[in-house]
């Protein structure tokens, strides 16, 4: 890999650096190279990532009431019957 030096950032300037390389949760490095990645076109965009919203007012909108017999639906179907567990397999 090459190393590339880069002279005459300024104060404000290397302060916002390591601030947005911060907030990211990057180095100051990796900043500067996604941030160059994306600028120069070499950054792949990622499959599946867009974020839907389309059903969001159905949560926190069940009482306790509900949730408690959505619930107890979910769990009476996850039930595992042993008569007719046995019974497949034994055939």
């Amino acid at each position: 890999m090459k190393t590339i030096t880069v002279r005459g950032l300024d104060e404000t300037l290397s302060k916002n650096l390591k601030n947005r390389a911060s907030q990211e949760g990057k180095s100051v490095n990796q900043f500067i190279l996604d941030t160059l990645k994306e600028r120069l076109g070499f950054k792949k965009e990622k499959k599946y990532t867009y974020v839907y919203h389309d059903m969001d007012h159905f949560f926190g909108k069940w009482s306790e009431k509900e949730f408690k017999q959505v619930q107890g639906k979910i769990d009476s179907e996850r039930k595992i019957d042993p008569e007719i567990w046995d019974e497949k397999r034994s055939h």
